[in-house]
């Protein structure tokens, strides 16, 4: 697997390992094999990943995992594996797989050249302005940002989708749909987390006739586990893609319906929005951490910015010494997190309409500036912390899978509707839910969106314009051969989850499952307040008050689908148990 940096102290590592053979071997001699025996099965890992050596592919479904590993088993590449994920989820996890959102993909060759990122986020429609999700008094209606027609971006996941087949691809792109298309005709036996997420979400999904129609029974109840799960009009819906292309989604009778949904109801997204949409090829933001390359998604992602941001601070500090989530290192990166999420909240928006001083903000030099305002024992409140002051401007619920081929070939791809259903508005006729990540421009400047984060005039909603993002599909690379290939859902704390699995894996050693199934933290300025999941020792939470911070045990973080490439190729898949349908496949 990954040689281990120097900074876990090797020689100590050694010296356990060999402690515990010399130990072993003196219980042998003392009482005989058979206590020797108890004490070799009590050694080892507690967590182990998926092993396989020609294909790995880890998602948040086990159908779509399922369908994606045919596809390399049958000579496709890693691209072609994650389309036909990416549809597949569509049809088979509705509450963040879609055709309806956005999301952004990284690849990266197994022959070292530059990874590339497709942007395919959803934009504006042309007919939006700044203040539409303000009362004539200037304050925000909340609502009508979430679970209203206005809520809904121009759709890019089809065109993006499409163009990673285009680009990188092998199969057709009627060939990468047709598992997904099967799947919504034929249906599938629903498993006890997508009967649950219906009754969880029952009270908004029914206010929708057409959502009613498609998700519930005739009688209103819900699809139970064992039964199975049909979806015509989708299925329709995705055959048109596959006959006729992207403009089988973007023109003609699928792009209609969504018109006419939008007339019915007051939203703005028209044919012409949807046949102007397109996607962007955009060059992935990259630093490096203790001699390793970190390639992750630039604006209108704020994800891949502020991961390299937090570990250029986090590098000036010994955090595999420290030890994982030990009172230190918790205190550290949650004040390394403060300062980077302040920053977000005035520099980040999309490149095409606003200026990012992406340069700065992950710049060594700003991070060391940044670093010699932390206090190693003391917690810096919230309102001391405002945006720094990086270099000058350079000049002109979310879900995750990730795939490696035999070829080494990695792509890195998060797509979301934003929340769970997102607006839980079903396009009558289509049978696809549609986003509401209208939510995640600037409704009002200074005032926090759903997710609690705070945005500024580089995010205000413009037409056409791509709103802000906390998605990080990310790959790592070690002497140009890539080595990790992570990303997570979760809203504001996906940045916080792709961090930790980097940290876990490079400062703490830990195998890519152990590094997955870690208790993770997150910080996000405001609130100021560390979150964290279970499994944090009362006693570091105890240390941690003791330095100023206030600690809140919430509900588990993120979903974090990885991969693993050992030096030899060996692959190693880490699935996040946080998600029940979480698969991790190789052959």
């Amino acid at each position: 697997m990954v040689s281990a940096p120097p900074q876990q102290n090797r020689e100590t590592r050694v010296s356990r390992r060999s402690g515990g053979l010399c130990a072993l071997a003196f219980l042998l001699a003392l009482t005989g094999p058979t206590a020797a025996l108890a004490q070799a099965i009590l050694e080892g890992e507690r967590f182990h990943p998926v092993v396989a050596k020609h294909g790995m592919v880890a998602t948040s479904h086990t159908l779509a995992t399922e369908v994606a590993l045919q596809v390399l088993k049958d000579g496709g590449n890693a691209v072609d594996a994650a389309v036909t994920a990416g549809f597949a989820l569509a049809v088979t996890q509705p509450r963040s797989g879609n055709i309806g959102g956005g999301g952004f993909m990284l690849v990266a060759k197994g022959d070292g050249s530059a990874p590339e990122a497709i942007d395919y986020r959803e934009k504006a429609p042309a007919a939006a302005t700044e203040t539409m999700f303000q009362d004539e008094a200037g304050e925000v209606v909340q609502n009508r940002s979430r679970f209203t027609h206005l809520a809904a971006g121009v759709p890019g996941t089809v065109a993006g989708l499409a163009l990673a087949l285009e680009r990188h691809g092998t199969l057709t792109l009627k060939q990468a749909l047709a598992p997904a298309i099967k799947l919504a005709r034929d249906g599938f036996i629903v498993p006890l987390r997508f009967t649950e997420g219906l009754e969880q979400a029952r009270d908004r999904l029914e206010r929708w006739p057409a959502t009613r129609a498609t998700f519930y029974k005739e009688d209103g109840s819900a699809y139970q586990p064992g039964e199975r799960f049909r979806q015509p009009d989708l299925a329709e819906t995705l055959q048109r893609i596959a006959d006729q292309g992207v403009k089988g989604f973007y023109e003609g009778d699928t792009a209609r319906l969504i018109a006419e949904e939008m007339q019915r109801h007051g939203g703005l997204i028209t044919e012409q929005d949807l046949k102007a949409y397109a996607p962007a090829i955009r060059t992935p933001v990259h630093g490096s951490y203790r001699g390793y390359d970190i390639f992750s998604m630039s604006p209108p992602s704020s994800g891949g910015t502020h991961i390299v941001q937090i570990l250029n601070i986090l590098e000036g500090y010994p955090l595999g010494d420290h030890g994982h989530n030990s009172a230190d290192t918790i205190h550290l990166m949650a004040e390394a997190m403060k300062l980077a999420y302040a920053d977000r909240s005035q520099y980040l928006g999309d490149t095409d309409y606003v200026t990012v001083p992406l340069d700065g903000l992950t710049s060594k030099a700003y991070a060391e500036s940044l670093r010699a305002d932390i206090d190693p024992k003391r917690a810096r409140p919230a309102s001391d912390i405002g945006p720094g002051e990086p270099a000058d401007y350079e000049s002109p619920e979310t879900t995750h899978f990730s795939v490696v081929d035999r070829w080494g070939n990695a792509v890195s791809n998060t797509y979301t509707i934003n929340f769970s259903y997102g607006s839980g508005i079903t396009v009558a006729g289509a049978g696809f839910l549609l986003n509401n990540e209208m939510d995640d421009f600037s409704a009002k400047p200074g005032v926090p969106n759903a997710y609690g984060l705070i945005g500024g005039e580089a995010n205000k909603v413009e037409a056409g314009k791509r709103m802000l993002s906390s998605m990080s599909p990310t790959i790592v690379r070690k002497d140009d051969r890539n080595v990790i290939v992570t990303g997570s859902p979760g809203g504001s704390r996906i940045i916080t989850t792709t961090l930790q699995v980097i940290l876990n894996v490079i400062d703490h050693g830990m195998n890519i499952q152990t590094a997955v199934n870690a208790p993770r933290i997150h910080h996000q300025w405001l609130p100021d307040e560390i979150r964290i999941e279970q499994g944090v020792s009362p006693d570091t939470i105890r240390l941690l008050e003791q330095r100023g911070h206030t600690v809140v045990t919430d509900s588990a973080m993120g979903a974090i689908q990885s991969i693993m490439i050992g030096e030899d190729g060996t692959l190693y898949g880490g699935a996040d148990p946080r998600r029940s349908t979480s698969s991790a496949k190789g052959y």
